[in-house]
């Protein structure tokens, strides 16, 4: 009993951080949206506020190329993550571990070829 009670203590900790920011977040959202300066006026969604008229729409395309660098980043950022502790504690873990992170390396392999056969990696 001794155990879940101290298990369940470290949770409660987690709990009340995650109630604890909610309620910041929540605060802050109510706060912007009652101090905040709020304009109706035609001219406030145009480009520029200067007096000039703008001549073409301010939205810029921008290409899919990036967007593609953007998740291989994201997706090597979150695999850094998950290797160095990995890493870290490889001889308490045990053998399975080995094998688990030989699939989720070979998922990013994988990953990584598809990327390389569609030309996501070359750049133009």
């Amino acid at each position: 009993m001794d155990h879940l009670d101290q298990l369940f203590g470290t949770y409660a900790a987690v709990f009340a951080a995650t109630i604890a920011g909610f309620i910041l977040v929540v605060t802050a959202l109510i706060a912007s949206r009652l101090l905040a300066p709020f304009s109706v006026e035609r001219n406030k969604g145009t480009s520029y506020e200067c007096g000039m008229l703008p001549l073409r729409r301010a939205q810029t395309s921008i290409g899919m190329r990036y967007y593609l660098y953007a998740i291989l980043f994201i997706i090597f950022d979150v695999e850094a993550v998950f290797i160095f502790p990995w890493a870290l504690s490889y001889v308490e873990v045990g053998p399975m571990a080995y094998y688990e992170m030989l699939v989720f390396i070979g998922i990013l392999a994988a990953g990584l070829a598809y990327a390389w056969k569609k030309g996501a990696l070359k750049w133009q």
